[in-house]
Order: structure tokens, then sequence, then C-alpha cells
């Protein structure tokens, strides 16, 4: 109960959270790049800003009860299962009226840029989680260098 407590308590389970969608995020597109040249292939897509939005309601009701779990509301491209692990379900991106001679809307740009942009969502949550178990790695061993 305690070891709940403890490690369910602050940002551990939104960092998670976050890990979590970026990965999903990073199949994602990497899927689109490998794809770019599939005549007809439609990318795929997963929004990093409603991922947040959410995030963020969950954060704010967490903070009304600390102990509380946190508990993410689903979207049609995501959700959280009953053992807490979060799952996607990418949709396709809109055409934005360009489609391109061979039947694709995939801008390898776009792709790039987005991929770049998840990479340092990735990277900063899993620092942030690494800084957080080594505070509590040294506070089980008890030493404090």
């Amino acid at each position: 109960m305690w070891m709940d407590n403890l490690i369910n308590a602050g940002s551990g389970p939104v960092l998670e959270k976050v890990a979590a969608f970026s990965e999903a995020r990073h199949r994602v597109l990497a899927e689109n790049i490998a794809n770019i040249d599939t005549p007809g292939y439609r990318t795929k897509h997963l929004d990093a800003k409603a991922f947040q939005a959410k995030l963020a309601e969950a954060v704010a009701a967490r903070q009304k009860e600390p102990t509380a779990p946190l508990r993410l509301k689903s979207t049609r491209q995501f959700h959280v299962d009953d053992q807490g692990m979060l799952r996607v379900t990418p949709t396709l991106t809109p055409s934005e009226n360009i489609l391109f001679h061979d039947g694709t809307n995939a801008s390898i740009e776009r792709q790039m840029a987005s991929l770049a942009e998840n990479t340092m969502m990735h990277q900063i949550s899993v620092d942030l989680m690494r800084g957080r178990f080594a505070s509590l790695r040294k506070a089980i061993s008890g030493r404090v260098a």
C-alpha cells in the first residue's frame, strides 16, 4: 500500500503516460516514413495536442485529490486499459487538399518534423523519470551522494 502511494505519487504516472504516448506516436510516425513511397498510402496520426489537453485535465483533477490515481479520459485515439496501460488507435491524417500523383498524402518534411518533436517529448519524459528513480534509489539506500 505505502509502496503504491510512493510510486504513484507526484509526477510518476504523468511521465509514464507521456513516455507511453510518445513511444506509440513514434511507431506511427516511423510507419508513415517507411511507407512514404507506397502508392495510395494514407498517413496515420496520433494527436499530441489532444493527448496533452486530456493529460492536463487529469493532472488538474488529481491536484484536488493527490492520493487518487491519475485518470486519463479516453478519446477515439487513446484510452487506458484495466491494467493502467495506454492503448492507442491512430486515425488517418486529413489530406489537407493535397494528394500527390501516386495518391498519397505523405509529406516527408512534415513527418520528419513531427518525428523530431516527438523525440524531444519522449527524451524529456525519460530524463525526468530517470531523475525521479535516482532520487528514490538514493532514499531507499539511505545515501546522500
